[in-house]
């Protein structure tokens, strides 16, 4: 079944540099003209065919006029991106990076490796970074713009049984195969001896630092935070709010120049430098050393889990019992219960989950258990999971019994597109736009010409 396009759903569905690993070499797209202007920002119509490739590659159903489908698309990004700077709305720097990795992350899971994704685009993967940086910028920019107007949008249960009761028996949705998942994740323990061995290291370059040193060339050298490590440490303004509290206490105490002492924070070891103060933003660059755990650390917290497994398989505890017991993940106070971060519901699709997660849970009935496995924390710190298959969902015609939480997203979604599709309007009365002649014939859901 094909994916539906949604142009106000556009953060949420899809990846906008999203590859098509088609197994064909890329080709470059020669035609490159302005096809509309929103503000002081265009739009080429390279951009457009790339986007509409992408798009269809994903196996995105475009409607009967695709290229117009996508214009709206990437105008309503524009109209978005336009507001936020005279709203003055920016990102940090690191948001910039964690999206920049996490987007080459699931490029690298989807063709294979990170060779494969070089050899794809002909680029190294520095390369890609900075060719994404700014594309990326904007769109989450224009994201955080989307969030502001609709910030206060909510449904009912009675609009919510209203949305589904007037869908036309040919528009209700399919619910695809889903299943419901819990995990119970434990961090292992690091040797004292080996932090003992990090605070003595960072000592070592902080002198090093008061003595002269340069703290942006050791940052490059020894950091361990890849996001910042290449800009020599820089991680670029940031209110209150946006840091580790420990990190961002000890910022906001320092004076312009000044070098802290260690600061320990779920992320690692770090020494800090306050580089400049905006009233409350501060920018910093950062040394990190990340904790290593030993290997016979690993077999002991595999060895409790595969124990923790055994009492549930024996039926000594449930699972939820066992998660809220041992678990060291936040979801250990809903018994260990996963939520998917694209949908906040508690159901995944198969190509919602990372393939590795995919692989290990695809032969499992309900109620089974996986064996211990590898696994990463939220803030990148390594961890071992046991996953529980709670529930198969078989594909069915959506119904307010079985997919509440489903529905309830539709609604949500119909209303905050409604919200924006009104803020939209009343922007345009003072909004410069300009489009294409033969763009203008397009069946658009804005009047985008006054």
């Amino acid at each position: 079944m094909k994916k539906k396009f949604d142009y106000l759903k556009r953060f949420a569905l899809i990846l906008a540099f999203a590859l098509p690993f088609s197994g064909v070499t890329q080709e470059k797209v020669l035609i490159d003209r302005v096809v509309a202007v929103v503000g002081d920002n265009a739009i080429l119509q390279s951009e457009l065919f790339e986007q509409k490739r992408q798009l269809e590659t994903q196996g995105v159903d475009l409607g009967s006029n695709p290229e117009c489908a996508v214009l709206e698309d990437m105008l309503f990004q524009k109209l978005l991106y336009n507001q936020a700077m005279v709203d003055s709305i920016e990102v940090s720097e690191s948001h910039v990076e964690q999206e920049i990795e996490r987007r080459l992350r699931y490029f690298i899971q989807q063709i294979g490796s990170r060779e494969r994704l070089e050899e794809y685009y002909g680029q190294s993967i520095e390369e890609l970074r900075e060719e994404f940086r700014e594309p990326i910028r904007e769109q989450e920019i224009s994201r955080r713009m989307e969030s502001v107007i609709t910030e206060g949008v909510s449904v009912t249960p009675s609009e919510v049984r209203s949305f589904f009761n007037n869908l036309p028996e040919d528009s209700i949705p399919m619910v695809e195969s889903e299943m419901r998942l819990a995990k119970i994740l434990i961090e292992p323990e690091v040797d004292d001896d080996h932090i003992d061995e990090i605070r003595t290291r960072l000592e070592t370059f902080r002198q090093r630092i008061l003595d002269g040193e340069n703290f942006r060339t050791l940052a490059i050298m020894y950091s361990e935070d890849p996001g910042s490590a290449r800009n020599g440490g820089e991680l670029g303004f940031h209110g209150r709010g946006e840091l580790h509290p420990e990190f961002e206490a000890e910022a906001f105490s320092l004076q312009p120049g000044e070098v802290s002492e260690i600061v320990e924070t779920r992320s690692g070891y770090h020494i800090i430098e306050l580089l400049e103060r905006r009233g409350e933003q501060v920018n910093v660059r950062h040394l990190l050393l990340r904790p290593q755990v030993s290997p016979q650390i690993e077999q002991q917290t595999k060895s409790k889990l595969d124990s923790i497994r055994g009492l549930i398989t024996s039926g000594e505890m449930s699972f939820a019992e066992a998660a809220r017991e041992f678990s060291d993940h936040r979801s250990a106070r809903s018994g260990g219960v996963m939520v998917n971060p694209f949908t906040g519901t508690t159901r995944f699709k198969t190509d919602e989950l990372d393939p590795n997660l995919f692989y290990l849970i695809d032969r499992l009935d309900e109620g089974e258990i996986s064996r211990p496995v590898e696994t990463m924390t939220d803030d990148g710190q390594p961890a071992y999971k046991i996953i529980s298959v709670r529930e198969r969902i078989d594909p069915h015609p959506a119904n307010l019994q079985q997919d509440y939480d489903f529905i309830q997203q539709l609604a949500l979604e119909k209303k905050k597109q409604q919200a924006i599709q009104e803020w939209a309007k009343r922007r345009l009365q003072s909004t410069y736009v300009t489009i294409k002649e033969e763009y203008q014939n397009c069946d658009f859901q804005v009047n985008w010409i006054r």
